[in-house]
C-alpha cells in the first residue's frame, strides 16, 4: 500500500500543473485619428495618404460610355394631342412612329395596337438605345371600355420577359431591359376636370408603371385657364387615390423630398411640341408661330415643356429606372414567383407562346 501511495505522489508531481482556462475578449475599436467613432468613419482628413477611392466614378463612367444605356419611354392619348411632335420636341430628332415611318397615313384602328421604334441617340459620346411604344386608337373609340387592357398587358409581358431572364440558369451578361420606364399621359386642354377614361386609366396604370400626366397643347387655354385647370387636375387625382411620378414615399431623404415637392406642385405640366423653328431676336429657337406671336417651346414662360424635358431625361431619368426595377418590376417579380410556389414553374406563361404571359 505504501509503495501505491508513492508511485501515486510521483506521478502527480510529474504531471504539469494545469491553469485554469480564460478567454479575453477585445473590444473592435475604429480609429479616426482622434476619439473612437461608434461606426468608424474615415473621413479624408485623417487618412493617411492618397487612397483612389474617387476614380470608382471614373471606372463607372467609362464603363457607361462604352455599354451605353436604355430608356425606354410611353406615350398614351388620343390622336390629335400632339404625341408624336412632342416626343420628337423631347429629344430633337425624328425619333417617333410618325416620324420615321415612310408614307405614313393617319390611321384609327379599331382596337389599341401598341407599336414601338427603338433609335440609338449619341450625344457627347454617351450612346442611349432609346425605345418609344406608342399607342395608337386609345381613347379613340365610341365605346372606351377596357381599353388600358392592352397597355397593362404590354406592361406586364415587359416584365415576365426580364423575369424569364434572370431566372435562366446560364443567364445573359447584361440582360436586354424592355421594361417601360415611363408613361406620358396625355390629357384634352378642355380647361374642366378628368374625364372618366383618364381616371380609370392612371388608377391602374399607377400601380405598374411611373406616370407623367401632362396637358397637351397648352396654348389653347389662357394661362388663368391653365393654372385652374392644373389645380382641378391635382385635386381630381388626390380625391381618386391616383399615384403619379414623382410619388412621395419614393423620396429617399431630405434633398430629394424638397426637390420633389417643387415637382409636384407643377405636375400637370402644361406643354406645348414643335420641331419648326423660328427667329426671335436673332436667335434661332423652337417655337409654333402664329398671328399673335411666337410661343417658345423652351420659354417657361410660355408652357411647361422645359420642367418635362427636366424630370424626363436631365434631373430623373435614372431615377425613373431605378423605381421601374426596384419598385413596379419587384412588385411584379414577388407575386409571379409566389404564383410559381403555388403551382406550376414562372416561366410556363412564356412557353406556350413567344413573348406572351398568362396576366
Amino acid at each position: 500500500e505504501l509503495k501505491g501511495k508513492e508511485v501515486q505522489m510521483a506521478e502527480r508531481e510529474a504531471e504539469p500543473e494545469q491553469q485554469p482556462c480564460s478567454i479575453e475578449s477585445h473590444p473592435q475599436v475604429h480609429v479616426t485619428g482622434g476619439e473612437p467613432h461608434p461606426q468608424g468613419h474615415i473621413t479624408g482628413s485623417e487618412l493617411f495618404g492618397y487612397v483612389g477611392i474617387e476614380a470608382v466614378l471614373d471606372q463607372m463612367r467609362r464603363k457607361a460610355m462604352k455599354t451605353g444605356f436604355e430608356f425606354n419611354i410611353m406615350v398614351v392619348g388620343q390622336s390629335g394631342l400632339g404625341k408624336s411632335t412632342l416626343v420628337n420636341t423631347l429629344f430633337k430628332s425624328k425619333v417617333s412612329r410618325k416620324s420615321c415611318t415612310p408614307n405614313y397615313e393617319e390611321k384609327i384602328p379599331k382596337t389599341v395596337q401598341l407599336q414601338s421604334v427603338s433609335h440609338v441617340i449619341e450625344e457627347k459620346g454617351v450612346k442611349m438605345k432609346l425605345t418609344v411604344i406608342d399607342t395608337p386608337g386609345f381613347g379613340d373609340q365610341i365605346n372606351n371600355n377596357n381599353c388600358w387592357e392592352p397597355i397593362v398587358k404590354y406592361i406586364n409581358e415587359q416584365y415576365e420577359k426580364y423575369l424569364v431572364e434572370e431566372l435562366n440558369v446560364s443567364r445573359k451578361r447584361r440582360i436586354p431591359d424592355t421594361r417601360v420606364h415611363c408613361c406620358v399621359y396625355f390629357l384634352p386642354p378642355t380647361g374642366h376636370w378628368l374625364r372618366p377614361i383618364d381616371v380609370e386609366f392612371m388608377k391602374r396604370l399607377g400601380k405598374i408603371v411611373s406616370i407623367v400626366p401632362v396637358i397637351a397643347k397648352a396654348d389653347t387655354l389662357t394661362m388663368e385657364e391653365r393654372l385652374e385647370f392644373k389645380e382641378t387636375i391635382r385635386h381630381n387625382l388626390q380625391a381618386n387615390g391616383i399615384q403619379v411620378y414623382p410619388q412621395r414615399e419614393y423620396d429617399e431623404d431630405a434633398e430629394d423630398r424638397i426637390r420633389n415637392d417643387k415637382i409636384r406642385e407643377n405636375i400637370p405640366f402644361a406643354v406645348v411640341g414643335t420641331d419648326k423653328e423660328h427667329q426671335v431676336n436673332g436667335n434661332k429657337v423652337l417655337g409654333r408661330k402664329t398671328k399673335w406671336g411666337i410661343i417658345e417651346v423652351e420659354n417657361v414662360a410660355h408652357c411647361e415643356f422645359a420642367n418635362l424635358r427636366d424630370l424626363l431625361i436631365r434631373s430623373h431619368l435614372q431615377d425613373l429606372k431605378d423605381v421601374t426595377h426596384d419598385i413596379h418590376y419587384e412588385t411584379y417579380r414577388v407575386r409571379r414567383l409566389n404564383e410559381g410556389n403555388g403551382g406550376g414553374p414562372v416561366n410556363g406563361s412564356l412557353e406556350k407562346s413567344d413573348g406572351e404571359s398568362q396576366l
